[in-house]
């Protein structure tokens, strides 16, 4: 196993080579039995090419910033934002799994910022975020 395929590493990997637009390097890090599924839209992503084919093919004007990333044993967590222009900023919340050096599983959730309207209700309990 290389030295850079710590779960972590692994995952800080994806999305550096995601922000370069280098679709085979992605797919070098993907098991062939991946898995992804995509909550909010209520979808699932089988097999690495399909992976690969749907974030190659999203709309340009987009990039990825890094934020957190945690791992414990072979689970993951990122959190990144993707601003993309003329459309908003996107964040992420990923949860993966990552085995032998490859990612085998992952489920996202993503939002966009300011997304869902604060309920009247609570108002008086929270503070706006710029």
């Amino acid at each position: 196993m290389p030295a850079d395929s710590a779960p972590a590493n692994v995952i800080r990997a994806l999305w550096t080579r995601m922000q370069a637009r280098d679709w085979p390097a992605v797919r070098a890090l993907l098991a062939d039995e991946l898995v992804v599924e995509w909550f909010a839209s209520l979808e699932r992503i089988v097999g690495p090419e399909n992976f690969v084919a749907v974030n190659a093919e999203y709309p340009e004007g987009w990039s990825i910033r890094i934020i957190s990333i945690v791992a414990d044993g072979d689970r993951v967590v990122s959190e990144v934002e993707v601003p993309h222009e003329g459309v908003g900023v996107f964040r992420a919340a990923s949860f993966w799994r990552v085995r032998e050096g490859l990612i085998v599983e992952g489920r996202e959730y993503w939002t966009t910022r300011g997304g869902d309207a604060a309920p009247e209700w609570r108002r008086h309990l929270v503070e706006a975020i710029a």
